[in-house]
This record gives C-alpha cells, sequence and structure tokens, in this order.
C-alpha cells in the first residue's frame, strides 16, 4: 500500500507541473567562433524557464556546474544566472582551447548544438635567407628564398614585393618540420638582376587570416657587375693629322682592375689608362677605336669610328688594255677619301676632261683612241692625297708600213732599204719582195735581211719594228725596180713600196777633165784629189761587203730558230747558206739622231704611231758619212 501511495503521489505531481506554466528551453546557443591566440573567446549561451544546473562541456568533457570552474584557471561562467544567461569565457585563448563546446541544462535535459572554437596563430616575422644584405652578380639569374617557422594557423602565405609593388616569379611550397605540429613554408623569388638593381629593397611578407596585415621582413641588394662603359672622342669630326683625344669611362662593383686600347682589333701598345690621344689618318674611319674595360666579375668592351676628313688615296690602278679595232675599250681606278673625292678622266698631255667617276669607257676605238689615260683625283680639305694613276690603251690593227728614206748608193756598191713597220699584235714576220724573190730574214745571194725593235713608241702607241734590207753589190736592175717590204699579223697585211736612188762618179770625173785642160800648172792637185775620191769609194765598196760577214750584235726577233752562224765572203755571195729566220741586228751606223735624240720619220698614221729611240753609235770602220735629219721624218743627204 506504501508504494501505491508514491506512485500516486508522483502522478499528481507530475500532472500540477504540466499545468504550472512554459518548458524549460534555450533563448541563445554558441556558434562556431575563431579566436585569435592569446585573445578572449565568448560562447554564448541563454535558457528560459529554467533555474537548475547549467554546465558546459569541451569534446563531451563536463567542465563543471559552478560559475568559477575551478581546475580551469582561464575558463569561467559568466552572465545574469536569474535571467538565465550562462555564458563561457576563455582567456587567453590558446592552442589547447580548440574544440568542440556544447551547453547543457542538467535537470531540464536540455543540450545546445556543439560549437567549434577554431584558434588562429598569426606568422611570425619570414627570413629571408642571406639578408639583410643579398650579393648576387648582375646578368647572373639567382633565387632568393624567403620562410617562415612556426605553427601558425592558417598556413600563411608568402609575397615579395619591391617599392610597394608586388613581383611575379615566385614559387611556394610547404614542408612539415615536426610532426602534426610545426610546420615550414618558403617562397623563392627568381630573378636576373642587373647593375640598376644595386641597393635595391625587397620586401617579404607573410600574412595570413589571422594577420591580414602580415609580417614585413626587407632585404638590400648589393650587386656586383662588370663594367658598364662609354666611350667618347674629343673632337668626333677632324682633319687628317690633327690630334683626338679617345675618354673610356666605366662604372663598375668591383672596382675596375684595367683597360686596354685596340684599333681595328689590333691592340694600341701602350694605351694602358682611360685615356687615349691620337692623330688622326684616313684609318680611323674604317678601323674603329675600342677600348675594353675589365673587373674580378667580367668585362666591357666599346667602340667607335672616327669621322676623318682626308684627302684622296688610291686603292685600284688603272689596268692596261689591248683591244681590237672596233672594239669597246674601260678603264677603272678607285679612290678613297672623305668627302668622297672627284675623280675625272683625261689623256696623257691633255688637260680636255673625258669623263668623271671611276670607270671610264670607250665605245668603238679606233687607233686615234691608242695612248695613255690618266685617272685624277684632287687632294682634299686638308691639302693632302691626290694624285694621278696612267693605263695604257694598245689598239690592235693591221700593220702599217712606212718606207724610210735610203741613202743613194753607187754601182756595184752596197746599199740599204729601210721600212718601218707598226703593228699591235706584232707581225708574223717582215718579208722584203722584188721581181725575181722575196727574203724574210737570214741572207740570199747578194741580199740580206735584219729586222730589229724601233725605239719605243710615243703616247702609248704600239709597238714597231724596223726591217732593213742589204744589197751588196748593186746591179742596174737594182736602181729600176722596187722593192716591197710587207708584214701581217692575225688583223690583216700591210706593205710599202721601196726604191733604190743611184749616185755615180760622172761629176767627179768631169771636174778631174776639166781641171786637166786648164794645163800642168793645176794638174797635180787635180790628180790628187781624183786619188781621194777613188780611195774613198773603194773603202765604202770594201766596207759594205764585209758588213754581210759582220755577226757580232745579232739577235733574233720573236719566231726566229736558235742556231746562228758566221759565214766569210763567199758563202755571202754565193748565197749557199740557209735561212736562220728574222735577225736583229743592233750595229746600225745609219740611223740618224735630230738634236733632241729622236728618230723622226715621216708618220702616215697622223700621230698614230710615233717612235723614239737612241742612235746606236757609227762603226769606226764606216766611211758613209751618217744622214742629218733636216725635218720630220726626211732623211736628207749631206
Amino acid at each position: 500500500t506504501t508504494g501505491m501511495l508514491v506512485s500516486v503521489l508522483l502522478v499528481l505531481l507530475f500532472c500540477l507541473r504540466g499545468h504550472a506554466g512554459p518548458s524549460p528551453h534555450f533563448l541563445q546557443q554558441p556558434d562556431d567562433l575563431v579566436a585569435l591566440l592569446g585573445a578572449e573567446a565568448r560562447l554564448p549561451c541563454a535558457l528560459g524557464e529554467y533555474w537548475g544546473l547549467v554546465q558546459w562541456t569541451k569534446d563531451g568533457l563536463a567542465l563543471g556546474g559552478e560559475r568559477d570552474l575551478p581546475g580551469w584557471s582561464r575558463y569561467w561562467i559568466s552572465g545574469n544566472a536569474a535571467s538565465g544567461q550562462h555564458d563561457l569565457y576563455i582567456r587567453p585563448v590558446e592552442l589547447e582551447d580548440q574544440a568542440s563546446y556544447e551547453c547543457q541544462a542538467t535537470q531540464a535535459g536540455l543540450r545546445s548544438r556543439p560549437a567549434q572554437l577554431h584558434v588562429l596563430v598569426p606568422p611570425e616575422a619570414p627570413q629571408v635567407l642571406g639578408g639583410p644584405f643579398v650579393s648576387l652578380v648582375a646578368g647572373v639569374p639567382a633565387n632568393l628564398t624567403c620562410r617562415s617557422r612556426g605553427d601558425a594557423r592558417p598556413i600563411p602565405e608568402l609575397l615579395w614585393f619591391r617599392d610597394g609593388i608586388r613581383l611575379d616569379g615566385t614559387t611556394f611550397h610547404q614542408t612539415l618540420l615536426k610532426e602534426g605540429t610545426t610546420r615550414s613554408v618558403e617562397s623563392i623569388l627568381s630573378l636576373t638582376p642587373s647593375s640598376a638593381d644595386d641597393g635595391a629593397t625587397l620586401v617579404c611578407r607573410a600574412r595570413s587570416q589571422a594577420l591580414p596585415s602580415g609580417k614585413d621582413t626587407a632585404i638590400t641588394l648589393s650587386l656586383q657587375y662588370p663594367p658598364v662603359v662609354t666611350l667618347s672622342a674629343e673632337p668626333q669630326s677632324v682633319l687628317e693629322g690633327e690630334k683626338v683625344t679617345f675618354l673610356c669611362q666605366a662604372t663598375a662593383q668591383p672596382p675596375v682592375t684595367g683597360y686596354r686600347w685596340a684599333k681595328g682589333g689590333s691592340p694600341v701598345l701602350g694605351a694602358r689608362g682611360p685615356m687615349l690621344e691620337v692623330v688622326a689618318d684616313a684609318s680611323f674611319l674604317i678601323e674603329p677605336v675600342s677600348c675594353e674595360v675589365s673587373n674580378a666579375v667580367g668585362s666591357a668592351n666599346r667602340s667607335t669610328a672616327l669621322e676623318v676628313q682626308f684627302g684622296p688615296i688610291l686603292q685600284a690602278r688603272p689596268e692596261p688594255m689591248s683591244v681590237d679595232v672596233g672594239g669597246d675599250a674601260s678603264f677603272s681606278c678607285a679612290w678613297r677619301g672623305n668627302p668622297l673625292p672627284r675623280v675625272t678622266w683625261t689623256r696623257s698631255g691633255d688637260a680636255q676632261v673625258l669623263g668623271s667617276g671611276p670607270t671610264l669607257r670607250l665605245p668603238s676605238v679606233g687607233p686615234e683612241d691608242a695612248g695613255d689615260y690618266v685617272c685624277r683625283a684632287e687632294p682634299g680639305l686638308s691639302g693632302l692625297g691626290g694624285g694621278a694613276a696612267e693605263a695604257r690603251l694598245t689598239v690592235n690593227a693591221p700593220p702599217i708600213v712606212t718606207a724610210l728614206h735610203s741613202a743613194p748608193a753607187f754601182l756595184r756598191g752596197p746599199a740599204r732599204l729601210q721600212c718601218l713597220v707598226f703593228a699591235s699584235p706584232a707581225p708574223d714576220a717582215v718579208v722584203w719582195s722584188w721581181d725575181e724573190g722575196f727574203l724574210a730574214a737570214g741572207s740570199q745571194g747578194r741580199f740580206l735581211v735584219e729586222t730589229f725593235p724601233a725605239p719605243e713608241g710615243r703616247g702609248g702607241q704600239g709597238p714597231a719594228l724596223i726591217s732593213v734590207l742589204h744589197i751588196s753589190g748593186t746591179q742596174e736592175s737594182d736602181f729600176s725596180r722596187g722593192f716591197n717590204c710587207s708584214a701581217r699579223n692575225r688583223l690583216g697585211e700591210g706593205g710599202a713600196r721601196v726604191s733604190l736612188g743611184r749616185r755615180d762618179l760622172l761629176p767627179t770625173v768631169r771636174i778631174v777633165a776639166a781641171v786637166a785642160g786648164w794645163g800642168a800648172p793645176v794638174a797635180a792637185p787635180a790628180v790628187t784629189l781624183l786619188m781621194v775620191i777613188i780611195g774613198v769609194a773603194l773603202c765604202c765598196w770594201r766596207h759594205g761587203k764585209a758588213s754581210f760577214s759582220k755577226q757580232k750584235n745579232l739577235v733574233r726577233i720573236p719566231g726566229s730558230s736558235d742556231g746562228s752562224s758566221s759565214r766569210g765572203p763567199e758563202e755571202e755571195e754565193t748565197g749557199s747558206g740557209e735561212d736562220r729566220g728574222p735577225i736583229v741586228h743592233t750595229d746600225h751606223s745609219d740611223l740618224v739622231l735630230d738634236e733632241e735624240g729622236a728618230l723622226e720619220p715621216k708618220d702616215p698614221t697622223n700621230g698614230y704611231y710615233k717612235v723614239r729611240g737612241v742612235s746606236p753609235p757609227t762603226s769606226p770602220n764606216s766611211c758613209v758619212t751618217p744622214l742629218q735629219v733636216k725635218s720630220p721624218g726626211i732623211f736628207n743627204l749631206p
């Protein structure tokens, strides 16, 4: 009966409470919270219609029902309990406080939703390896490492700045240093510094949610770099022969250790400092001056060309030309100067300008165009340089043969006929012909031919030959017939007819007869005079015969055989010897010089060919008086 009574009382009590008012409930529940390490954290909790015991749990562990929470020195419950306020405070927040918290009304059986407390740890100031002064080499890629250590939560990001501007080109990674706790994060900045970066300040900043403003670490760059060179010349523009000063300036870290000067790639001996003094010439225009500066890191080179004004310098001479008649000829020459020289062309000995520029063109040349041509450049502003260069134009044409005046001969005495041959290219042979025969070289019966070079031509004209036909013991027919002198080359043939004049003793005989008629007083002197004249005539006749056997000073012209022989007068008379090819005879006692020493035959080419020469010595055995030239081209008897 007693047990039943207790049960009835409890039912009645429950029923009475159900009709007493509202049941306990939460007015405010805690939410997830983020707190900084060392700061204060507050987790709110408010109950309505509840006046019983309230407690907080941490990760399911009850902290206690008392307001000051004994055993938890940094924890306490605060608020007006009568109004149902039961807030949990934590100060200072530590890492161990990061947990899940609940507010519980134990007598009412109420539990709040769990609230997660997150503890944020701000990052420490980062460290830059090698700082605060980092030494780099200009132009060499480098990496700068910024590192942040500690238990920062969340993990911070590391950023690089220069002059407040964020830098790109970084890489980021993190490393666990202690299992589950301490971490290290790094940021690597890759850069290729230049000399302009010397003294620059870079900042590495570590920032996170726990410290949005971040913490900075600054470093200063100390750059080592090879010399930065500037090269100048004073003055920059000069005349040839003036002095010029070159100045080589350089900045470098570490300091400059040496200078090296060069011109056109070749070292300037003795030049070691930052200054070089020279005397300018034309070579400086095309051979720059360079200055190389060195230090412990490296070297740098700068060069500059000098503006030198200089007179013309001949670089390429005109080349001689040989052109066939009707062909085109051209000459070229090259002069170098600053400013560019004016080049003109003239003929040697003539002031008339034929053209200007480096090339002279002569279309369809003729014999009259043969000669020396002059390429000329005037001196420059400095008065130095300039000059002239010549080249010869040879016009190839058929041979031109001219008969030279020959001295009259006595009957049965010696005689010689001469012709002058101008030819380019040289003739294959010079041939003498007459009624019953011809002869190019050597001897044949009473005839002998010798050919030799004429004195050098004037005005750039072509080569010339003199051919002589010797006759031993002239006959009556020699004075009445003509002798032909002809020559041939690849371009054609030319010839001339030469006649032999006669000289007899008739005037002398008449004089003697007249004198004899005057009587005895004058007879003796007349006879004496007659004997002298006869003796001279015999001497000349013997000299003519002897000339056939004279073989010294003979040289063969091109194309002759190498053999030579000496033959007596008998062989000369009979003509039994073999032809020996063209012969040059250097004992020409009958060639005559004028007062200027020039052989001046009449020139049928009107100046195409001119010849000058030196008279060979007169034979001591000759009794023939040399011919004297009275006017150009005419041989006169004395």
